[in-house]
């Protein structure tokens, strides 16, 4: 009897010393390497938003949304930023992965160059080098913005350079153009030096479609729909915080990760902002996604890309995790 006493006062003694059970871990996959539209990631890292809901979240840097679809589809990553277009051509390919949340509303693809040299129009890329990651959204997409324009996908030359190196590649001449979201003026000219810097935007000719994105795997969907949602939930909510104070939200990012360029982040996050401030978001919240131009934009790319297999457009999302956090009206 007196074993059987200290062996349960023993257990009791364990327990008690025994930490509260830990969150479950959520890994992220950026698309990039640190721009401004991540900091509303750090934001919700930060003030516990992620914790309240019972996730310990990773946030991991990927090399375009090529490489973080690949981390999703492969089960290394939870859920990660992807371009929506990048995201529909991998279904025909074969991925699993899916577009649960829509951050950029507007489409901001688009080329840099220098005003030395000038590319303003999709013609003018003829014998051309372009700068970009192999998983760049852009580079993967190229061929229906190509032919959407009646020009031959082949008139560029792709320049592998890494995410980091881009502009520093576009300044000394090693490519003529470098592919970037409109939101990367900042960075490019900090580069190139301000009012060097030149855009192609794809908007401007005739490429509307939805641009980037959070997606996971169809497994994820499945078996694990209530953390996916908490996930969206805290997320929308780094994005609010970061409108409403977009100084305080850079503080939190350049703690979270010291070697950014506060300034030239700081411009390029509100850069995204303006894409934004639309009407579905104003009406549904962050993050909503519009059935319409949903298939619009997988229209597009079924027309103009050379895919296996054509994509339904039921397969490519899930509009089922709308959290309806709204986005903020007095947006600075």
């Amino acid at each position: 009897m007196k074993t059987a006493l200290m062996t349960t006062a023993a257990m009791v003694a364990a327990l008690a010393a025994a930490p509260a059970s830990a969150n479950e871990k959520f890994t992220f996959a950026l698309n990039w390497f640190p721009v401004g539209d991540h900091a509303a990631y750090w934001v919700a890292k930060e003030k516990g938003y992620f914790a309240e809901k019972g996730l310990d979240v990773v946030l991991e840097n990927s090399k375009g949304s090529g490489d973080s679809i690949a981390k999703v589809d492969t089960g290394r990553a939870d859920a990660g930023l992807a371009d929506a277009a990048v995201v529909i051509g991998s279904r025909a390919r074969g991925t699993t992965v899916k577009v649960v949340g829509i951050i950029f509303d507007r489409t901001p693809m688009n080329f840099f160059s220098k005003t030395s040299a000038p590319i303003t129009e999709p013609s003018q890329l003829s014998g051309k080098t372009v700068g970009a990651p192999p998983g760049d959204s852009q580079r993967l997409m190229w061929p229906a913005f190509a032919r959407a324009n009646k020009l031959d996908p082949n008139i560029i030359t792709w320049v592998n350079i890494e995410p980091s190196a881009k502009y520093a590649a576009l300044a000394e001449g090693r490519a003529d153009a470098v592919s970037d979201y409109t939101t990367g003026r900042p960075l490019a000219e900090k580069a190139v030096g301000k009012g060097n810097a030149v855009s192609l935007n794809w908007a401007d000719y005739g490429f509307q479609l939805y641009a980037m994105s959070i997606m996971t795997s169809e497994a994820t969907i499945k078996e694990r729909p209530e953390v996916l949602r908490n996930f969206l939930a805290a997320a929308y909510k780094g994005w609010q915080d970061a409108m409403k104070d977009p100084d305080g939200a850079m503080e939190i990012y350049k703690k979270a990760v010291p070697e950014i360029d506060v300034a030239a982040l700081r411009e390029n996050m509100g850069l995204g902002f303006e894409l934004m401030r639309t009407q579905t978001f104003k009406d549904h919240g962050i993050g909503a996604i519009d059935k319409g131009k949903m298939c619009a934009s997988v229209d597009l790319v079924n027309t103009y890309m050379e895919l296996p297999t054509k994509v339904e457009c039921a397969d490519v999302y899930d509009a089922t995790f709308l959290s309806k956090i709204e986005l903020p009206l007095d947006v600075k």
